[in-house]
């Protein structure tokens, strides 16, 4: 019996977390840090469980059949050549998408309460209650209509928000108003209080928040961004929040993570930076779905559905 390995670049006590709940879901098989792989038994491994892999430990396995993240996303993975002619199966956990939205429906009431806006006022000393607004009166924006999209579009509704979103191509969601296309985007970003981004980062979308789309937003909108941080030009952000064109920005991704010290974003007054909190893999979940997908390959030869390279996701 080959070990299993796990190919990962991560905190060593999340990597040890991982380890324990792979292997006592999967008991019949070991799963073992790569490292601890030899290369030359490293060259008889057929797939791999992978978590931010770096190429050099890939490339100790050289006849690699598949690989299984334990992420949702995998732009990274797919740009990689050690990895061009393997399926990589992205983590695609049910629990994952409640999580997100629990995220969504946290930052917009923070955003829908002024939270931002009592925050400066307490650092000045101000005592000054703003005029509230119920849910239906504001319009939440969501890019992206997967999975992830879909659970936090439904759990915006219930808390009677009004929602627009946007896809690349044409979708019917119950009592939301959906645009497609360039145009669509166009046409949707005027009339949207919140932006909420929860696409995969691919070619079509890098830069999709450039300063034209930005400068299409509605006056005083805020964002959210728990996609991936080249899918906004944050710069052009940055110009819009300080011309006061935009009120706030939620930001829990960046294009360097963690994000450097010297970042401007870190003490800008119109911007709340997270440490890539929005959607934690949940390691219990997680672990199941791996179970499942490698038992099926060991007993049946069975490839779990993997990323389709051209989509980038």
């Amino acid at each position: 019996m080959h070990p299993i390995p796990l190919i990962a670049d991560i905190d060593t006590d999340e990597h040890q977390l991982w380890l324990e709940s792979l292997n006592r879901v999967l008991p019949d098989q070991q799963v073992v840090a790569s490292e601890a792989i030899d290369d030359k038994q490293a060259e008889s491994i057929e797939f791999a469980i992978v978590a931010n892999p770096t190429p050099a430990e890939l490339r100790r396995f050289p006849n690699l059949k598949w690989v299984q993240s334990l992420w949702a996303g995998v732009e990274k993975m797919v740009s990689m050549a050690e990895l061009a002619e393997i399926p990589i199966v992205r983590m695609k956990d049910p629990e994952l998408a409640r999580i997100m939205a629990e995220a969504v429906l946290t930052w917009t009431l923070y955003l829908h309460r002024q939270i931002p806006t009592y925050q400066r006022q307490q650092a000045q000393h101000t005592w000054k209650q703003h005029i509230y607004l119920p849910p239906s009166q504001k319009r939440v924006g969501v890019l992206g209509t997967g999975k992830l999209g879909r659970a936090a579009i439904a759990t915006l509704l219930t808390s009677g928000f009004n929602v627009s979103a946007w896809s690349r191509s044409p979708k019917q969601i119950d009592r939301v108003d959906h645009f497609a296309g360039s145009d669509g985007l166009d046409r949707m970003l005027p009339h949207c209080d919140i932006l909420i981004a929860l696409l995969p980062l691919t070619a079509e979308t890098h830069n999709l928040m450039d300063e034209h789309k930005l400068s299409r937003l509605k006056p005083g909108a805020s964002i959210i961004n728990f996609a991936r941080a080249p899918i906004f030009d944050y710069d052009a952000l940055c110009r819009k929040l300080d011309e006061g064109h935009l009120d706030h920005a939620v930001l829990d991704v960046f294009n360097q993570e963690p994000l450097p010290d010297k970042s401007p974003l870190w003490s800008h007054p119109a911007v709340s930076v997270l440490p890539h909190i929005s959607g934690p893999t949940d390691i219990g979940s997680a672990s199941l779905i791996v179970q499942q997908n490698v038992q099926r390959y060991l007993q049946h030869g069975t490839l779990p559905d993997a990323v389709d390279y051209r989509r980038g996701y």
